[in-house]
This record gives structure tokens, C-alpha cells and sequence, in this order.
């Protein structure tokens, strides 16, 4: 969005925080997998992602600053969200056992549960969203449901 751009409205304000969420979970799973820093990964999808146009194919622009607050936040929560996590998850089933796109879709959802305002409740609706745009076939999303639900209630159990 560039200075002369009209101010988004909400609908607008609502999509560049869903696309902030998704090309979070992608940046934790490209961070995890190429070993690149917070950093580099930011300047990155913010250089070269939001609003990047594919094969005529237009990227989501997304919303910088929660984009950032996302990964950051993940990285320095990184241990106390895949506690909540193991915790939510079975026994035989540690986080390093799960998808790696779940895992960063975990960590970011936890980063905004731990370390954000955001109602525990639209964090879940979000993130389950989100599961839908990586699984939209698969029982994934309802998975990410019940395992975020339990992280939030541990995270804020005010909220509920």
C-alpha cells in the first residue's frame, strides 16, 4: 500500500490480517526447514510476497506489522508454545512428530494467544482458517481446532 492509497476499510483491514497469518505459518515453516533467520525471512515475504503477482496469479497484500509481531513473537515464545502444544497434543505424538506445517502454524497461532490482545476465540477462527487454505481437503482443520482450543485455554483461561 503506498502513501496515496485511500486507507482500507475493515473488509480489507480483516484480509491483510488473514494474509499476514497465512504467510506467517509459511515464513516459521521456511525459517524451520532453511534454517534462515527472522530477519531475512521477514524482509523476504515483505520484499517479495505481499501483493507479489504469480502467472497473474496477485498475492494477498498482508499487514506488515502483525506479520512481524507473528514471527517474532513465535521465536522468542518458541519453547514455552511447543510446551502448550505437547500438552495439547497426545502422548505419543510430540511436536516434532506432527506435519511441519502444522507445527508452524502451531507456533504462530500460540505466538498470538501468548503474547497479543487478540481475543483467544478469533485467534482459533483464524488459525483453523488457515489450516483450511493448507488442507482444504483434509481432517486438519478440525485438528487445529481442538489443539488450539486447549493452548488458549492454558494461555488465557480468563477468556473463557
Amino acid at each position: 500500500m503506498t502513501e496515496t492509497s485511500p486507507k482500507p476499510g475493515a473488509a480489507e483491514k480483516r484480509q491483510m490480517k488473514a494474509a499476514a497469518r497465512l504467510y506467517a505459518v509459511q515464513a516459521l515453516f521456511q525459517m524451520e526447514a532453511a534454517g534462515q533467520t527472522v530477519d531475512k525471512v521477514a524482509r523476504e515475504f515483505e520484499s517479495f510476497r505481499f501483493g507479489a503477482v504469480y502467472d497473474e496469479d496477485e498475492m494477498a497484500e498482508g499487514d506488515p506489522d502483525l506479520f512481524r509481531q507473528i514471527v517474532e513473537e513465535a521465536v522468542n515464545w518458541q519453547a514455552k508454545i511447543d510446551q502448550m502444544t505437547d500438552r495439547a497434543l497426545v502422548a505419543k505424538w510430540p511436536i516434532e512428530r506432527i506435519d511441519p506445517v502444522l507445527r508452524a502454524l502451531f507456533r504462530a497461532a500460540g505466538a498470538e494467544l501468548v503474547a497479543s490482545a487478540t481475543p483467544p476465540k478469533v485467534v482459533i477462527n483464524e488459525f483453523v482458517d488457515v489450516a483450511r487454505a493448507f488442507f482444504p481437503e483434509g481432517k486438519e482443520p478440525k485438528f487445529v481446532n481442538a489443539v488450539l482450543d486447549h493452548m488458549a485455554r492454558e494461555a488465557k483461561p480468563e477468556a473463557f
